[in-house]
């Protein structure tokens, strides 16, 4: 996965094409750490039709709350720069990432 950070983020996200997947997460989310080992295999399989990326919002604050990032986790897809879809909060589990995924990849 990309690490992202708000010097390059509008490059590999705002200005990208095609589908981004962010993983917004912070070390002290322990919901998101139990995530990420399932959104870095997801990569596996759908890394060839969306690029995978992830922030740690701690480095990054005022640049997740730019995108409406209020709580965490947040697994949002970007279309052509635009967010278009996400899953947040308790809502953000495996099964509910994984579909999210399918839906664009």
């Amino acid at each position: 996965m990309l690490e992202l950070n708000k010097d390059n983020f509008e490059q590999e996200v705002l200005e990208a094409e095609g589908y981004v997947l962010v993983d917004f997460w912070s070390p002290s989310c322990e919901p998101c750490k139990a995530l990420m080992p399932h959104v870095e295999e997801m990569e596996k399989a759908f890394g060839d039709t969306i690029k995978f990326t992830s922030l740690d919002i701690t480095k990054a604050r005022r640049l997740a709350i730019g995108q409406k990032v209020l709580g965490l986790p947040v697994v949002a897809i970007y279309k052509d720069g635009e967010r278009i879809d996400s899953v947040v909060a308790d809502d953000a589990n495996k099964e509910s990432v994984e579909a999210l995924i399918k839906k664009y990849a």
